[in-house]
């Protein structure tokens, strides 16, 4: 088997694989690109051929940009498009291809790696950890009053701005500004690079699917918020609901959830924690499903990652980390001071034992290392550990990433 890279002249055999490999059949071109594969970068894809040359197996990665705790953008590649044909499978070729991938991502620099998982039991082998969670919230058209807010701040943020209804083509431009203001300060968040939104790749509001775009501005006019939605059915449903603050998304879902003609409200991508429940009068009203993990983190090179993101309370910690995949092993001392990390290796006993996924897992600050340690995954070596590894850990908010790739 040979894994090669991809160019722009494997365009085809590269699509035409990736939708064998899940049964599915391509979409007819469309002028000006509209498909969700439009926005493929054919120099980081590689492509597993059988020694007559046959094409098995296609990977390949978007160029991002992750934002971290304490507002730190770094860039970063988002793993896509990965298949093996059925007639193939369990034959060592998606191995093969991640183990590439990864030597490839280290090679140009990477230090992180992303991805979305079509299965959650495929990629933690690959070093990959679930570490951040999103989940789909539906109100009773009915029940959906919200609170009048006793904060002083949010209720004077509801009562100066505004809300526009536009078409999603009338307001690509608004979308892109806001969304890029959005995920600057949002821990977890991607990029959508411009050229997603020129080629409408994706998926809605990206894609050039039809939708109502309810465009919230601050009492001086300046866009700030969006909700994304479509109704059918009775059913009113939000794709993404883009704020720069909590009192704008509270502007945003008074107005779907006033909606005339709609028996409920869904909305898509609600991060954990999020206060909209705890804003309805009743709170029975607002039924939470679909909560699952969303994006997944690897890091590629330990010190790094650790050092790059920002950090809220000092302290040290020895860490243990195994790489199974990798076939690779390190203790690492990591030192926070005034926001700032140092990560170097150490002969220091360790604090806490873990694999390679699971620091993805606590990276962003979504999942508290001590419940990895009630799991079993983590290993605390003296009572405090688990606490102390919480305590560094935590993000300033709750990591969340809603863009599809």
């Amino acid at each position: 088997m040979e894994i090669r890279p991809t160019t722009d002249e494997d365009l085809d055999v590269f699509v035409d694989t990736v939708h064998a490999a899940f049964g599915l059949f391509p979409e007819p071109p469309v002028e000006g690109g509209g498909l969700w594969w439009s926005a493929f970068e054919m120099d980081r894809g590689l492509l597993a051929l059988t020694a007559d040359g046959r094409p098995v197996g296609t990977t390949s990665t978007y160029s991002f940009e992750l934002t971290l705790p304490g507002e730190t953008l770094v860039p970063v590649p988002g793993v896509t498009a990965v298949g093996v044909l059925p007639s193939h499978r369990r034959q060592g070729v998606l191995s093969a291809m991640m183990r590439h991938q990864l030597a490839d991502l280290r090679a140009r620099g990477e230090f992180l790696s992303v991805l979305l998982a079509s299965e959650a039991t495929i990629y933690g082998r690959f070093g990959y950890g679930p570490a951040t969670y999103t989940a789909q919230l539906t109100v009773e058209r009915r029940r959906a009053a919200l609170t009048v807010p006793r904060a002083r701040g949010v209720a004077d943020a509801l009562a100066t701005g505004s809300v526009e209804v536009l078409r999603r083509a009338e307001c690509v431009e608004i979308l892109e500004e806001v969304y890029d203001r959005y995920r600057r300060a949002q821990p977890g968040a991607l990029s959508r690079p411009h050229r997603w939104w020129a080629l409408r790749a994706g998926q809605p509001p990206i894609s050039p699917a039809p939708r109502y775009v309810a465009v919230h501005r601050d009492a001086d006019g300046v866009p700030d918020g969006y909700a994304s939605y479509s109704i059918e059915s009775g059913t009113l449903t939000v794709d993404e609901t883009i704020a720069t603050d909590d009192a704008v998304f509270t502007a945003l879902a008074h107005f779907v959830l006033g909606h005339d003609l709609v028996s409920q409200v869904v909305f898509k991508h609600v991060p954990p924690e999020h206060p909209l429940r705890w804003q309805l009068v009743d709170r029975r009203a607002g039924e939470v499903s679909g909560d699952m993990d969303w994006l997944w983190v690897r890091l590629l090179d330990v010190p790094r990652a650790l050092t790059a993101r920002g950090w809220f309370t000092d302290g040290e910690l020895v860490l243990d980390v195994d790489d199974p995949f990798l076939g690779e092993h390190g203790r690492y001392l990591l030192t926070v001071r005034d926001g700032k990390a140092d990560c170097v290796p150490t002969d220091r006993e360790p604090d806490l034992s873990l694999d390679i996924r699971d620091l993805g897992s606590v990276y962003l600050g979504g999942t508290a290392p001590s419940t990895l340690v009630r799991a079993g995954h983590i290993e605390a070596h003296h009572p405090d550990a688990a606490t102390l590894a919480d305590t560094l850990f935590r993000a300033d908010r709750p990591p969340h990433c809603l863009h599809w790739f």
